[in-house]
């Protein structure tokens, strides 16, 4: 038989059971402010190992380029095989290991445009060089030829700019390259290479002025400035 006594002490259980602990606003606002500070120093301490990274590959290439090119000679045959070993080599590395193929393309890039600048070489004939490479190398094992030529297109560019080169130059000759390269390829991957690039050759004046030291104040110059490389990019 059922008492009084009894169903008021279920009927109390039950109500503990689904009572949930009053959280107060600040106590909710320090949690939040917790886990979004956790996730802000995650990404952080991630990123700034992806940068470490690849600077690292930047150097490495780099000093390999130089060391070979001086011991070599700077002829552009041996340019050109050079740094046909050195992109191979970076793609077979990725293979290897299954994944950083996207990353290291830009820093690959970059150092072989440094390296050659070491040995004062052709850096422009070697941006554009690289970039066929690239997309020679990439086409071969499937991979995504319009974000590896993109990202290799990024590395040239801060390549030439770090090193004191045309830029303008540097973005167009490559583009003529990676579409000839690419041409040998397919339509397709013409297409897919022009709208890339062409896309990084509209933005390599704002790519300057955030690297480059700032133009002449007089307003006509700052436009011819900022204009230039992206009209270079479409003839």
């Amino acid at each position: 038989m059922t008492t009084k006594h009894t169903r008021e002490s279920s009927e109390h259980a039950n109500e503990a059971a689904t009572k949930v602990p009053a959280v107060s606003g600040k106590e909710q606002a320090a949690s939040e402010g917790y886990t979004m500070q956790t996730l802000q120093e995650g990404i952080a301490g991630r990123l700034a190992g992806l940068n470490s990274i690849e600077a690292d590959i930047v150097t490495l290439v780099k000093n390999t380029v130089s060391d070979t090119l001086k011991t070599g000679g700077g002829a552009a045959t041996q340019l050109t095989k050079v740094i046909h070993d050195v992109v191979e080599g970076a793609i077979g590395a990725t293979e290897q290991v299954g994944t950083g193929l996207t990353m290291s393309t830009k820093s690959v890039a970059k150092g072989i445009v440094m390296g050659v600048h070491e040995v004062n070489g052709d850096v422009i004939g070697a941006g554009s060089e690289t970039l066929r490479s690239v997309i020679h190398h990439a086409a071969a094992i499937g991979a995504d030829v319009g974000l590896v030529a993109k990202r290799a297109m990024n590395g040239i560019i801060e390549g030439v700019s770090e090193t004191g080169g045309n830029v303008g130059q540097a973005a167009s000759r490559a583009t003529e390259g990676a579409i000839e390269e690419a041409g040998r390829i397919g339509n397709m991957a013409v297409k897919t290479v022009k709208d890339v690039l062409i896309g990084i050759g509209d933005g390599v004046g704002e790519v300057l002025g955030k690297m480059l030291p700032h133009a002449p104040s007089h307003p006509a110059a700052q436009h011819h400035a900022a204009s230039a490389p992206g009209k270079a990019m479409h003839s």
